[in-house]
């Protein structure tokens, strides 16, 4: 995906956000805090299923109540649609 739609879709995918996702390393992320460590697993496990169901994954780490993803293609070897829309699905659990 080239710099300037991969910005474009980064700036559809963070309106009305307040916490917006962001580019690093060549991955779109973003970290989430929640109440407690239920909360952040919560997420984990819908994020699960929209992945599998996508056959997508992504990259995460989860500590106590945080939980933080890292979005790639790997067959493209950076950001690609895949990465947006499951950004956006994320988006749409919370």
């Amino acid at each position: 995906m080239d710099p300037t739609s991969s910005a474009q879709q980064l700036q559809t995918l963070n309106q009305g956000l307040k916490e917006p996702w962001s580019i690093r390393n060549e991955k779109l992320y973003k970290t989430f805090k929640f109440q407690d460590f239920m909360s952040a697993f919560s997420l984990m496990t819908h994020i699960a299923f929209l992945a599998e169901k996508a056959d997508h994954h992504p990259e995460w780490s989860n500590v106590y109540n945080k939980v933080e993803i890292h979005l790639t293609t790997h067959e493209v070897g950076g950001i690609s649609e895949r990465d947006f829309t499951l950004a956006t699905h994320i988006e749409k659990v919370l």
